[in-house]
């Protein structure tokens, strides 16, 4: 319980000093999908270190990283629309009065949530090519030590992409990275070794555990569920202060750490069996993927109706995982 509460602990603080990084540099959509995902799939990264250290099982890491991708696209994006709605695009306001033109601000805040559509669509984009990637490397039936490096190699790529972006916009806009930017990565970093040292405590417990649903039998779903957490909160506070770009680019960001990073990682290691539960993993997120960018697309973001959508598909997600 006491590691529990560390783990806990130790993301709320993470998520405390990335809002502070907003004021030192780094804009909306840049947080979310370079910094955020990182804290958030942090957790995701330990348990694939601790797994090939004590030669888990490989099942275990697909089911772990199946079930943090398709609840960050399905239940923790749903649930925000559901309550509050994400609107990447807000509504338009009334129109000025007859002869008035509207306000510099409005022109540019405007301009502002069209780029961040477009981030997002190219986001989305790469999901579809991740999720397309470990589907066709693993029409053999596995993920092997080759699969992997492609699939570390497609990650790197898409980072190389987003750093050099964050670069020409803070070029652009003159912004550049204040002191404590720096401080509050540091802060953010010593976090790591607080959460290694929780998630390897809760790893030994609950492989211990040999009856009942807490078990070993179920550690990739329990450790899944685990690591989602800190993203729950992320969505819920992000979505509370109507950031619905943080909240869209902080869970398809966290999604590209697991699929690819992840499982590429553990098969250089050790083969990973694809199996059916995973191949219709694999098709709810195309299928949330289509739904995310076509909303977006039309309406500018997410809609309530939309949001309990998502929020029954993970329903039947976990009760064809778990019942059936």
């Amino acid at each position: 319980m006491v590691y529990l509460v560390v783990f806990l602990a130790v993301s709320l603080l993470m998520m405390w000093r990335l809002e502070a990084m907003l004021d030192h540099g780094l804009e909306g959509t840049a947080l979310g999908t370079l910094v955020m995902p990182y804290c958030s799939g942090l957790g995701n990264l330990i348990f694939v270190a601790i797994m090939i250290s004590r030669h888990g099982s490989p099942r275990e890491v697909l089911t772990n990283c199946l079930v943090n991708n398709v609840t960050n696209l399905t239940l923790l994006l749903g649930l925000p629309a559901l309550f509050w709605g994400l609107a990447v695009i807000p509504a338009k306001s009334k129109t000025p009065a007859k002869g008035k033109k509207p306000s510099k601000a409005a022109k540019n805040g405007g301009v502002e949530n069209q780029i961040n559509r477009l981030s997002l669509l190219l986001t989305l984009v790469a999901v579809v090519f991740f999720t397309a990637a470990v589907w066709a490397l693993g029409r053999d039936g596995k993920l092997d030590f080759t699969d992997g490096v492609m699939l570390i190699g497609l990650f790197l790529f898409w980072q190389c992409f987003q750093v050099f972006d964050v670069l020409k916009h803070n070029v652009r806009q003159r912004v550049s990275f204040k002191f404590m930017f720096y401080v509050d990565l540091l802060v953010v970093l010593a976090c790591a070794y607080a959460m290694y040292e929780a998630i390897d405590w809760l790893v030994t417990w609950l492989s211990a555990q040999k009856s009942g649903f807490v078990s070993a039998s179920h550690l990739g779903w329990l450790t899944g569920w685990l690591m989602v957490l800190p993203n729950a909160v992320l969505a819920l506070y992000w979505g509370w202060k109507r950031r619905a770009d943080v909240v869209y680019t902080s869970q398809v960001g966290d999604g590209h750490i697991c699929i690819p990073l992840c499982l590429g990682l553990f098969a250089l290691v050790k083969p990973l069996p694809v199996t059916e539960f995973f191949q219709t993993g694999l098709l709810i997120l195309f299928g949330s993927v289509v739904v995310h960018a076509v909303l977006l697309l039309l309406t500018g973001g997410l809609p309530r109706w939309a949001g309990g959508l998502l929020t029954a598909a993970y329903g039947w997600f976990v009760w064809q995982g778990l019942l059936s």
